[in-house]
């Protein structure tokens, strides 16, 4: 897009424009924008139905995961932790076990919670890299074990960050 308005402002400030060219100019400009969208949505559905629900093996019902999925490479997982106990929780740790579909341990996550009165609610969300995950368990504990955690992706590809950087692949290419 960058290429074209720097040969529109070419052309209009040598004056040699004609309507002919201003249609044909027009012409590309909505080809590749049309390819533009195509591409993207082509794109984002195809990663979102590559993505499978991952199964849960324990009875935690204060921990609740309302989208657990993974893809054969990586995985995201957002819930909320409700306080229903008559007590406040604090420092305390959500521990999430990540297992493949032969019971390999993979490696687990852990989850501050944060100072949560009666009846309080916090959100949590897990995007991670791991091979294969087929399920997982979650266990609230006082404090981390000294083994490392899994890598975290720090945060997903959302829309607008890849229209951004489809367009600056795209200027460079051009």
């Amino acid at each position: 897009m960058l290429i074209f308005g720097i040969i529109l402002i070419d052309f209009v400030i040598k004056g040699d424009i004609s309507m002919e060219r201003m249609k044909t100019f027009l012409k590309y400009a909505l080809w590749v924008i049309g390819f533009f969208i195509l591409s993207e949505l082509l794109i984002n559905v195809g990663l979102n139905v590559q993505y499978k629900p991952i199964e849960r093996k324990d009875n935690i019902e204060q921990v609740q995961f309302y989208q657990a999925e993974a893809t054969l490479i990586n995985g995201r997982m957002r819930g909320v932790i409700k306080n229903d106990g008559e007590e406040d929780i604090s420092n305390k740790y959500v521990e999430v076990d990540f297992y493949s579909e032969r019971d390999v341990y993979l490696g687990k996550k852990y989850i501050k919670v944060n100072e949560l009165s009666k009846e309080d609610i916090q959100s949590i969300e897990i995007l991670f890299e791991l091979n294969e995950v087929g399920y997982y368990e979650v266990k609230i504990v006082d404090q981390k074990d000294d083994l490392p955690e899994i890598k975290e992706v720090i945060q997903e590809m959302l829309t607008p960050e890849l229209v951004v950087k489809t367009i600056i692949v795209c200027c460079f290419i051009l």
